[in-house]
Parts: C-alpha cells; structure tokens; sequence
C-alpha cells in the first residue's frame, strides 16, 4: 500500500513525468494481463494434474465392478479432453506469435530494403520537377493534348512512381500483375509491404490504373501525330518537286508495302509472344496443378499418417483396456478362489468339529456299551454261579468211552441184504463220444 501511495503521488498526471508514467503504466497492465494470464494456464495445469492424479489413486483400488471401470472411463475421458484443450489453445498462442514474428521479419526486410534505396539513389521527385517543368513550357505547344495531360498528371502526382518508392512501387506492380488485378493481393502487399496502408494500396492502384489510360492515351496521340506530320511533310514536298510525284509515290507504295510486311511480321510476332506467353502460362498452371496435387498426396499421405496414429493409438487403447479388464477379472478370481478357499476351511474347522463331536459321541455310546456288556456279564456269571450252586453234577471219568464205536457208526455197520431177486438187463453208463469210440 505505501508502494502503491510513493507511486501515485511521484508519477501524478500533473507533474513532469506524465509520459514516463503513462508509459509504465501500459508497461504495468501488459504484465499484470501476462500474469493473469500465466495464473490461469497454471490453474488449468493444476487441475489437469489433480485429475491425472485422482485416476492413479483410483487405480490403486481397484474393485470389479462395471461402474468402477464406468467411472474410470469416464475420468480418462475428462483428463484426456482437458489435456487436449490445453494443447489446442498453446498451439494457437503459438501460432499467433509466429504471425506476429512473421510480421515483424517483413517489416524488419521492407525498412532495410527503403534504406539501401535511399543510400544507393536519390529522391525520384526531385530528379523529376528539375526535368519536366522546362520541357512542358517548351512543348505545350507543339505535342498533342494527351502528352501534355499525361506530363501534367505525372507533376501532380509525384513521377512515374506514383509518389513511391522505386522498390516498394515494383513490388506492388509484380504482386498486382500476379492477381491479375483481384482483390486478393492487398492482403499479400501488406505482408511484402508492412508500412502501408489498405488505404494508400488501393489508392496507389486507381494511381497506376489512371497512369496506364493517361499512357495509352499518349501512344495513340504520339502515333496519330506522326502520321498527320508524315502527310503534311508529303504534301509539302509534292508541292515543291510535282516531277518527283510518280517516283516518291511509288516510294510511297513501297513503303506502305514494307510497313504492311513490318506490320504483319509484327504481328506474327506478336502472336508467337502471346502464344509463347500462353504456353508459359500453361506450363505454370500445369506446375501450379503439379504442386497442388503433390500437395494434396502430402496432405492426404499426412491424413492417412494421422488416422494410423489414431488407430494405433485406439488399438493401444483397446489393448490397455484389455489387459486392464484381464487384470481385474483375474483380481476378481484371485479374491473369488481366496474366498472359496477360506470358506472350504471355515466349512472344514466346522466339519471337523461335528465330526470330532460325533466321534465323542460314538466313543461314549461304546463306552456305556462296554460298560452295559461287563455289567452284564458279571451279572450272568453272579446268576451261572447261583444256579451252580443249586445244581451240583458229579460226573466220574471214564477214559474208555473215547474208543467206544458211537451210535451213528454203529447203524452205518448194519448188513443191509438185497431188496429183489432176477437178472440185471440194462446197466446204465454214460455214452461214449464219437471220437473215441472204436477205440
């Protein structure tokens, strides 16, 4: 703030600094409207850089799942658009600079070229007022009235040049000549020509276009002149010598003949130029239609160059977008196998605890039963022993009964004596196979 107060009242509009103030004042807000303008590149650098930023954290958890891959897309997209626009307006920036350098080189080659004019000749204007106001007075007189007009035009309006230069006057003319005459090369004259006008340009070409009338006008008059003096020169000397009558008009023929040989030669040469002119013409325009469509294969060629960077680019895409799709499939298994297996364990630990459950069970049910079964037993041996005790057998050895025959060997001894009495007819025998029969 007292910066602020020191400057205000040192460079106050009354006092004697008034143009050094005005000066860093212009110098001021062109720094203060860079600085804006640097602040808002920087924030669009930021926030380019938060959004790259947010879709690498966004990668690091990764979860799969259709919106998340939706909302990843749709970041990519947004970071990928910003980055874009970012380099579209620097490209345009740049752009405009290299005009403004362009310019400036045009004008830098225009100022250079006007000072060798001027180190290298003098004022054209000069040069011309010293040569024409005598010769004016001395052939008003006597040359027609177009001469004399042409003369007067040329005075007023500063010499064969329009008042210009000699070499910014020939630059107009080869650009003017190059348009034919169209509206278009103004626009090619003010990059050739920086320090002129649309104005003075288009003045200039009503300049040269009346100096080219004022001079087609004058060769006319200058011939018509020639001729009317040519025949009062013949009658002159006809009057004089009527003797030489017959021969100077056979001259005369002889020369008209000679000056319509001349005049036809003239045109056939005139023609030749022309047609040469058109050939050349041609020949440029068939050079000019040459570049164009080596340009237009260059552009194309470039076309073609630019979409196979896109499609390697979409391919690249697609490819990442592949593998990262692969990538989170195969996350998404890993996590699905992991959570089988630690569900198959869980389900295990609980198995295995019924089954040591059941296993307890069964051994104490086996328990109880072997407990039942002893009880059991020591309760039939209580009762066998009870019943011994009640029932006393004395049984006395008797080593002889072992070798004694038993009763079913006895009835097998038996004689059994024949059932029928007679001859036996057919004794039953199995038959004999064919092979080994007669044997």
């Amino acid at each position: 703030v007292n910066l602020e107060k020191h400057k205000n009242v040192l460079f106050n509009k009354k006092s004697d600094f008034t143009m050094e103030y005005c000066i860093l004042e212009e110098l001021e807000h062109k720094l203060t409207k860079n600085r804006k303008t640097e602040r808002k590149i920087q924030q669009k650098l930021t926030r380019i850089h938060s959004a790259v930023k947010g879709l690498q954290r966004q990668l690091k958890d990764v979860k799969p799942t259709p919106e998340f891959v939706d909302k990843l897309r749709e970041m990519m997209e947004e970071a990928e658009a910003a980055i874009s626009s970012f380099k579209e307006e620097q490209r345009q920036i740049y752009d405009e600079l290299l005009r403004e350098e362009n310019a400036a080189t045009n004008e830098i080659s225009a100022l250079e070229r006007k000072i060798e004019m001027w180190a290298v000749g003098t004022s054209a204007a000069r040069i011309f007022k010293q040569c024409v106001f005598p010769v004016h007075k001395e052939v008003q007189n006597q040359f027609p009235e177009e001469v004399i007009e042409l003369e007067r035009f040329l005075q007023q309006t500063g010499g064969r040049q329009g008042g210009w230069d000699q070499c910014d006057h020939q630059i107009f003319l080869k650009i003017w000549r190059k348009h034919k005459g169209k509206s278009s090369y103004i626009t090619e004259t003010l990059e050739y020509l920086p320090d002129r006008t649309k104005e003075d340009i288009q003045s200039h070409e009503k300049w040269h276009k009346e100096f080219l009338i004022l001079e087609s006008q004058k060769k006319e008059a200058i011939k018509k002149w020639k001729m009317k003096k040519r025949e009062k020169s013949k009658i002159l000397v006809q009057k004089e010598n009527p003797e030489e009558v017959s021969t100077d008009i056979q001259r005369e023929r002889e020369e008209t003949q000679k000056q319509k040989t001349e005049e036809e030669r003239k045109k056939r040469l005139a023609e030749l130029e022309a047609w040469k002119k058109d050939k050349a013409l041609a020949t440029a325009a068939k050079q000019e239609a040459q570049l164009k469509e080596e340009e237009e294969k260059e552009k194309k060629k470039q076309r073609e160059h630019q979409r196979q960077l896109q499609m390697k680019l979409l391919l690249e895409d697609y490819s990442r977008e592949k593998k990262e799709q692969e990538e989170l499939l195969r996350f998404e298994k890993e996590k699905r196998e992991e959570a089988e297996r630690e569900e198959k364990k869980r389900t295990a630990a609980e198995e295995i605890v019924k089954f040591q459950e059941r296993d307890l069970h069964k051994l104490e049910l086996k328990v109880l039963e072997k407990q039942a079964k002893e009880d059991e037993k020591i309760e039939k041996e209580k009762r066998l022993s009870k019943l011994k005790k009640k029932v006393h057998i004395n049984v006395t050895r008797d080593p002889c009964r072992l070798f004694r025959p038993t009763k079913v060997w006895e009835e097998r001894t038996k004689e059994i004596g024949p059932v029928g009495t007679g001859p036996v007819l057919y004794i039953p025998h199995r038959a004999v196979p064919s092979w080994r029969q007669g044997l």
